[in-house]
C-alpha cells in the first residue's frame, strides 16, 4: 500500500525550512503532496499561484513530490487525495501546542488521518515565513532563505 502524505500550509513564502521537512518526509512516505491552503482569514503576501509555480520548480527532480492548491478543511482535502498522513514541522513548543490542537480536530473529521510531527532542523528553525515576509516587505534580499529564485 502506497503511503501518501499531505504537507499543508499557506507557504507564504515556501522556505528552505519547508523544503527540509519535505525532503526528510520522503524517507518515510512514498509520495508527498504539498498542499497550499487558502485561509480566508489571511491576506496573502505572495500570490498562491506564484508559490505553486516556485515550489514545483524547486522539486522538479522529485517525481514523488506533487503540489496542489485547495480551499476548505485540510482533513477533507487529505481524504480526497487518500493521503492518510499529515506532515507538520515544529520549531518550538508553541508550534506543538497549536499543531496538536489542529491534529485533534483533523482526527475528529477523518479517523484514519494521522499527523506526523517533524522537528525542524536547528539551522533552519530561527526564521519563520512571517519574518521572511517582513524582511522582503522592507526591501531586504530573502533568497538565502528560499529554495528557489523569486
Amino acid at each position: 500500500m502506497k503511503k501518501i502524505a499531505l504537507f499543508p500550509g499557506s507557504f507564504d513564502p515556501f522556505t528552505k525550512g519547508h523544503e527540509d521537512i519535505v525532503l526528510r518526509s520522503l524517507t518515510i512516505f512514498d509520495e508527498v503532496i504539498i498542499g497550499i491552503g487558502v485561509n480566508t482569514a489571511k491576506k496573502r503576501y505572495f500570490e498562491a499561484e506564484l508559490m505553486e509555480k516556485k515550489i514545483r520548480e524547486a522539486f522538479k527532480s522529485y517525481p514523488n513530490v506533487k503540489v496542489a492548491s485547495y480551499e476548505g478543511l485540510t482533513a477533507h482535502f487529505a481524504k480526497k487525495l487518500d493521503a492518510k498522513f499529515l506532515i507538520r514541522g515544529l520549531r518550538n513548543t508553541t508550534d506543538f501546542e497549536y499543531e496538536n490542537s489542529i491534529s485533534q480536530g483533523n482526527k475528529f473529521i477523518w479517523k484514519e488521518l494521522e499527523t506526523v510531527f517533524l522537528v525542524t532542523s536547528p539551522s533552519l528553525a530561527a526564521l519563520s515565513s512571517t519574518i521572511i515576509r517582513e524582511l522582503h516587505r522592507y526591501g531586504e534580499n530573502i533568497e538565502e532563505f528560499l529554495p528557489y529564485k523569486l
